[in-house]
């Protein structure tokens, strides 16, 4: 064995992690969270040479081992710890956004499909790393699509373990100009990679303050974008007419341009310089408030003469929206592989009927055996857009089911007998799926999976009803209860 070259010991420790000083030197998120951990529960052997990475749960005689470093680090910060890294007041902020607890047994659906995102999120980081600086520029460009309606990767009011190994695993590929390059255009992304750069700094200092117990060497960030300034908000309480809301936003990106110039002050000065050095004259404020009457005038016409169907009520597209939008098949794998670059993923062909095979990659690898994917019954959700993960054009997703920390991973599979191709069903919902531009583009499928979970049998449902095939129906392969289908 190597010789230990540290140790943070703990009398009463819940989690052994022994790690390696260059695998701990190499992963700044490890080193982070390792040495942000609670002293008293954690303790934390480093060794001087070699690759080991473990964490063990549990008293030694009957203690749990864990050799997967996302997994390594998604029990450090939730369950291994009893949630000491994603709970208020014992922790800066929620790695894992809150959602650890109240995932535990079935207990929020929204927070199981979280945690199953901040796995699958840490894989799109796996394979980030092992990708090329092209493959984070358009990561880059993805991501700009899927926050322009969220925060962070995962519903969270503070960024979690998952953000920030992608945002790592994409500076790691991108830095100075090049990355301001790839972000320039991308505002959602920028903000996003601004944010869990402040936010890795602010934990920096906490890691460092505990330095003098946790004895993990201090974690090496590489550095992000340099923030660009930014105007403070303008209110306004709907009462002012355009030209003081169009003076007061021209002084505010003047100032903005400039350089940092206080907005609030420019702001207020924006009225009196409009107005020739006193304000807006009678004659602009009589004339700014005739047009908005005009505009308002125009508006209730327009709504008397276009009425609303069904009595002004108009059915919310969103209140009909049900299991039958997804396109779910049987299908067989024909032929698996493992990816070229990325450690975690399979790369499939799968027949769902069509007039020939499905590419799609899966990220299975941490939980079976290449022999054990080939010739396999499986169900497909084939109504997602292609998409490259990794360089490998991939159409469609294999559904598994999966506990609450995304430990346990199982095929979600149709019965015996079942026709490749045919498509799912689920008892009550007959109507036909929508296209794949559009579950794409309204994320169907993240608004439907919260309720896509196995039974206490471990039989496949949708909000209590049962997946129908000409066989019967569908099920978790070795049975799994009250799983996550995704």
């Amino acid at each position: 064995p190597h010789k230990i070259l540290t140790t943070m010991e703990a009398q009463s420790a819940l989690v052994t992690l022994t790690v390696s000083a260059p695998i701990l030197a190499s992963d700044p998120l490890l080193a982070l969270v390792a040495s942000i951990a609670p002293p008293y529960q954690t303790k934390v052997a480093i060794l001087k040479k070699g690759s080991d990475l473990s964490l063990s749960i549990g008293a030694d005689s009957s203690a749990s081992v864990i050799t997967h470093r996302n997994a390594i680090l998604r029990s450090l910060c939730g369950l291994g710890l009893h949630n000491a890294l994603d709970t208020i007041g014992s922790s800066p902020l929620c790695f894992l956004g809150g959602h650890s607890a109240t995932s535990f047994a079935g207990a929020s659906p929204t927070s199981a499909i979280a945690m199953a995102g901040i796995s699958s999120w840490m894989s799109v980081a796996d394979s980030t790393r092992q990708g090329t600086a092209d493959d984070a520029s358009v990561l880059i460009g993805q991501l700009n699509d899927y926050l322009s309606s969220r925060s962070f990767l995962v519903p969270s009011s503070t960024p979690t373990v998952a953000d920030f190994d992608l945002y790592l695993a994409i500076v790691g590929k991108l830095s100075g100009e090049a990355l301001e390059t790839s972000v320039n255009g991308y505002n959602n992304t920028r903000r996003w990679l601004e944010q869990c750069g402040a936010t890795l700094d602010e934990l920096k200092i906490v890691a460092a303050k505990n330095a003098a117990y946790s004895k993990v060497p201090a974690a090496t960030i590489p550095k992000g974008l340099n923030p660009k300034p930014r105007p403070l908000p303008l209110f306004f309480y709907g009462e002012e007419d355009e030209s003081v809301v169009a003076a007061a936003a021209a002084a505010t990106s003047a100032a903005t341009k400039a350089g940092g110039a206080k907005p609030g002050k420019a702001a207020a000065a924006a009225p009196s310089n409009a107005g020739g050095g006193g304000g807006l004259t009678d004659e602009q404020k009589k004339a700014a408030a005739d047009k908005k009457a005009a505009k308002n005038a125009a508006k209730a016409a327009k709504k008397k003469d276009n009425p609303k169907k069904g009595g002004g009520g108009g059915a919310a597209p969103a209140a009909e929206l049900n299991i039958s939008a997804l396109d779910i098949r049987v299908g067989k794998i024909i032929k698996a592989w493992e990816h070229e670059t990325a450690d975690k993923l399979y790369c499939e062909e799968i027949d769902v009927g069509e007039d020939k095979p499905r590419q799609i990659a899966s990220g299975l690898r941490p939980f079976y055996k290449l022999d054990e994917m080939q010739n396999r019954d499986v169900l497909v959700l084939c109504n997602l857009k292609p998409m490259n993960l990794v360089g490998f054009p991939s159409h469609g997703m294999v559904l598994c089911a999966s506990n609450a920390d995304h430990t346990a991973v199982e095929f979600a599979v149709p019965p015996e007998g079942a026709k490749i191709g045919e498509r799912v069903t689920f008892e009550g919902f007959d109507g036909e799926p929508e296209g794949q531009n559009k579950v794409s583009k309204k994320k169907i499928f993240q608004a439907l999976a919260p309720d896509l979970k196995t039974d206490e049998n471990g039989m496949v449902n949708w909000k209590g009803a049962k997946s129908v095939t000409s066989a019967g129906q569908c099920k978790a392969v070795n049975g799994m209860a009250n799983a996550q289908v995704a």
